[in-house]
């Protein structure tokens, strides 16, 4: 349990530290903007002259107390820390100024977001609360995580084309597939969903806690273990299966593993999926 803490909060540090130098080091400087909240966030900082630090602590806020509903306390205090952590650092890291060249400006400063808000994501929080939001519209409207993040950025870049520029918002397209495309790779995606096979002696109390404390339904299958040369020992026993998303896994292998360590957990990419409880969460974290 320590060194898993201690790993999260690592990666929620180098985020920090990358993230920081892709808005810095790159974004900042030049003018441009990327999607998401941090989006939203630079487009309000270049129209109000806001410091940024602030304003990305306050459009957050929203998201994330909707996140304490949606996936849980812990993802609410990590990102909190992450969040806070980002501030922290725009507002005293002097990083240097790399480049202003545009396009060199577009794809790194897009890279170092995307690796910040991808470590972040792996730590258990997240830098941009606007995978909140999708994970629980595409609950209520069955549309994509991928396909909202997509219609929020589209909404943001069109502001930016209207307040700032249409070469400033075609930039900031550039920087936002860079990141993108970072975060897939470091994380294969936040709104991945993650197909569970469990097999454990308490699976039972596995279906409970799943039910009660993920909101997530089950499936039981009814198996056999397969030690024994000869078919002996071959006792019957429940195999459960489930699906999550990534941002919620980590909270189900800390639950699976208080009530079974021993626990054979399968974890898959989940490709498309439809209907079931995955939409919309029948029940609240206890």
């Amino acid at each position: 349990m320590v060194l898993r803490l201690i790993r999260d909060f690592a990666f929620i540090a180098f985020g920090i530290l990358s993230a920081g130098f892709g808005l810095k080091g790159f974004l900042l400087p030049n003018g441009f903007i990327d999607g998401g909240v941090t989006g939203i966030s630079l487009l309000a900082q270049a129209i109000t002259n806001y410091p940024l630090s602030i304003l990305i602590v306050v459009i957050n806020v929203p998201f994330i107390v909707l996140g304490y509903f949606q996936i849980g306390p812990s993802f609410v205090f990590k990102s909190m820390l992450a969040i806070i952590g980002l501030a922290v650092a725009l507002a005293l890291i002097e990083y240097p100024i790399i480049t202003s060249d545009k396009l060199l400006v577009a794809v790194f400063g897009g890279f170092f977001l995307g690796a910040g808000i991808g470590l972040s994501v792996r730590g258990g929080g997240v830098l941009d609360g606007t995978e909140v939001l999708a994970v629980y519209l595409g609950r209520l409207t069955g549309l994509t995580i991928g396909d909202l993040i997509l219609i929020f950025n589209v909404i943001i870049f069109s502001l930016g084309a209207w307040l700032l520029s249409i070469e400033t918002a075609l930039y900031a397209i550039l920087t936002y597939l860079a990141a993108s495309k970072t975060v897939d790779f470091i994380i294969e995606g936040v709104e991945e969903y993650i197909g569970v096979t469990i097999i454990s002696e308490f699976s039972e109390d596995i279906r409970i806690m799943i039910l009660e404390k993920m909101g997530r339904g089950v499936t039981i299958y009814n198996g056999k273990k397969g030690y024994g040369k000869r078919g002996e020992n071959l006792n019957g026993t429940d195999i459960i299966f489930s699906v999550v998303t990534r941002l919620e896994l980590t909270r189900m292998k800390t639950e699976i593993k208080k009530i079974d360590p021993n626990a054979f957990i399968v974890m898959n990419s989940v490709n498309d999926l439809k209907g079931g409880m995955i939409k919309k969460r029948h029940f609240k974290e206890q």
